[in-house]
């Protein structure tokens, strides 16, 4: 699907179309491209617009607190990159926000009340304005298990929100990805600070079964849905990584890259989902149903293989990570249980 500019000529405007295909016969198929991240500011955001940068494409961060991502300004050549107040909640700033756009990427997510407004009705929103700007490709970053049946709040407005893009952009692409880490997430750093703090450490859910990917193989399987829409345009993928661990294992793995000995107590369903009630704890209800569900791949979809990408290991970064989390830093033996 080709890109499409309005030029004004007379009253009534002219449109002509970018032709993506012949456009990728002279240069990299996302040079020069201006992609426009809505919720770009937060961990996956970024992530996404530094390998955008190094594909050359011009990003334009969108978010209600774009400042946090100005950390990317010397990674961009002059020009290379914008930031943008927006609030998918206000459509005009949206709309305003992807005048130009070559491409948009929807990355609003939150556990908070707020998930219909944020995650489908938002959606909508964005691929809506993003049809009549005339954008040649869109992305949805939704989650394994996503499901608009599904009794969790966070799965199933997320279900909806890719029935939403569906019906507003037919060939938009949507991506399902598991559980992200990379060395500043807030899931694998979450289970280190707390196994670095506690001499017991509790388990929720020590049996889900996760299937993490790095963000950084998110980031290039989504920027190659963006690079050949005309290939994986209208298509839903499930990005995972290749290896599936059950939660407990995940913490043991942390806690031996931690070289710490560490006691772990295995709580049971009940225990959990009473805790996860209860106001003021770091863990939702919400977020308790969806970990019990796990974040597995179901292979029914097409992954990572088809976008190019060869996801890594989580084990192939925990020494490196869990470093700061040594009881001597960088300096600890790591084969000295603390």
């Amino acid at each position: 699907m080709g890109a499409l500019i309005r030029i004004a000529a007379g009253p009534e405007p002219v449109r002509r179309t970018l032709d993506w295909e012949s456009d990728m016969a002279h240069r990299a198929p996302l040079e020069d491209k201006l992609v426009v991240l809505i919720g770009g500011a937060g961990f996956v955001g970024s992530h996404l617009a530094e390998e955008l940068l190094s594909r050359d494409a011009r990003v334009r961060v969108v978010d209600r607190h774009p400042e946090k991502a100005h950390r990317l300004r010397p990674l961009a050549n002059l020009g290379q990159i914008q930031f943008m107040r927006g609030d998918v909640t206000h459509p005009r700033s949206i709309e305003a926000a992807l005048v130009g756009a070559d491409a948009v990427v929807y990355l609003v997510g939150t556990f908070g009340s707020n998930q219909r407004a944020l995650q489908a009705d938002g959606a909508r929103i964005a691929a809506e304005a993003a049809a009549r700007s005339g954008a040649g490709a869109f992305v949805y970053v939704s989650a394994i298990g996503a499901d608009a049946a599904s009794d969790s709040g966070y799965a199933s407005t997320k279900g909806e929100g890719e029935d939403h893009v569906r019906a507003a952009f037919p060939t938009a692409t949507i991506v399902r990805p598991s559980v992200m880490f990379g060395d500043d997430d807030r899931f694998v750093n979450l289970f280190a600070k707390l196994i670095a703090a506690l001499p017991v450490v509790p388990i929720f859910g020590p049996h889900a079964r996760l299937q993490p990917i790095f963000v950084d193989d998110a980031a290039r399987a989504m920027a190659e849905a963006l690079a050949v829409p005309a290939h994986h345009g209208g298509k839903t993928f499930e990005l995972a990584g290749p290896e599936v661990l059950t939660v407990e294992e995940l913490h043991r793995r942390i806690a031996a890259a931690q070289a710490r000995d560490r006691r772990f107590l295995l709580m049971p369903d009940g225990l959990s989902g009473l805790f996860a009630a209860l106001p003021g704890t770091p863990m939702s209800s919400d977020q308790w149903k969806l970990l019990k569900q796990g974040s597995v791949a179901s292979a029914t979809l097409p992954g990572c293989d088809e976008l190019d990408v060869n996801p890594h290991p989580v084990g192939l970064f925990l020494d490196r990570w869990m470093t700061r989390y040594r009881k001597s830093g960088r300096f600890g033996d790591k084969h000295e249980l603390a």
